[in-house]
């Protein structure tokens, strides 16, 4: 029969080493302490907060009265031809803009890491679209593009083509919106790459150029695969951010025209502020929310790999 030896802890050695523990850590629980209770305040409690009112009717012009209906609101969500069209919208967005922003930054990157006369300082200038407010991003779209004396127009006249408020043809709107996705987060794309390529050793690429390798090879077999976790994150990090955006449909079309750039965001907000459908916006933000929790998980997932 095994017998208990004296190195083996006992549960009173447990209890002593638990009871230590909680004595040296006091103060970092103490300093985290207002940080867990603010973020209680701003982000857990309105989160159940809201997953709660989402099987309620509730009204914003009522906030008192809430009548619990189950999954109504949820099957009326499915059934309504507005809440289609945005979910389509937010994942064409989502699917572009992403994709787009990862070719170009790649690109850039590639350009970036060159040592040529003044690279230092274009990768300087590259962050600037990246670092500007985004209402100063949208304004200097609307101004380019505004019909009469925009830029755009007023070269598109000098040409003898056909000029007029881009943001507001049912056909143009959406692709400006991802065009200003695509210009603000290129170059964010860029420097997260450049960096992942500068730290691959020079020595895989000299051994592969000894062995044949043409750059289109050296790129496919040691640059993609070195860089993979970066981009992973990157485009899991910028599909969530894409997703969930709403500052730059409101701010620069609202949804318009006739809802060609409408996405999840912005028809929340609509349901929410403008018909004060409390209940029901509560629904489909539940609904952004578990779809934004799978790629959370995906993050997660390849953070631990690292």
């Amino acid at each position: 029969m095994a017998t208990r030896t004296d190195t083996e802890p006992t549960g009173g050695a447990y209890v002593d080493e638990f009871r230590a523990f909680l004595e040296d850590t006091w103060l970092g629980y103490a300093l985290v302490l207002p940080s867990v209770i603010l973020m209680g305040i701003i982000i857990i409690y309105p989160t159940l907060r809201g997953i709660q009112l989402a099987f309620y009717e509730a009204s914003l012009l009522s906030p008192q009265q809430q009548t619990f209906v189950g999954l109504q609101n949820f099957a009326q969500m499915v059934g309504a031809p507005a809440f289609q069209t945005a979910l389509w919208h937010t994942v064409l967005l989502t699917a572009l803009a992403v994709s787009i922003q990862y070719v170009l930054g790649l690109g850039l990157a590639l350009a970036l890491k060159e040592k040529v006369p003044g690279a230092a300082l274009f990768r300087s200038l590259s962050m600037v679209t990246w670092v500007l407010p985004i209402i100063v991003m949208v304004i200097i779209f609307r101004f380019l593009t505004q019909n009469g004396f925009g830029p755009v127009n007023i070269i598109l006249g000098s040409l003898g083509m056909e000029t007029t408020a881009w943001f507001g043809e049912p056909g143009v709107a959406f692709p400006l919106v991802v065009l200003m996705h695509v210009w603000r987060n290129v170059p964010f794309y860029a420097i997260a790459l450049m960096a992942a390529m500068k730290s691959i050793p020079d020595t895989q690429y000299e051994a592969a150029r000894l062995d044949g390798a043409g750059p289109l090879q050296r790129f496919r077999y040691i640059t993609l695969p070195q860089i993979s976790y970066v981009s992973m994150i990157m485009i899991v990090l910028h599909v969530i951010f894409t997703f969930n955006n709403f500052d730059i449909i409101y701010l620069s079309t609202g949804g318009g025209p006739l809802g060609n750039t409408e996405v999840l965001a912005t028809y929340i907000y609509k349901q929410a502020f403008q018909q004060y459908a409390m209940g029901y916006a509560a629904s489909i933000g539940v609904t952004m929310l578990l779809i934004m929790m799978v790629f959370t998980v995906v993050y997660a997932h390849l953070e631990a790999r690292d």
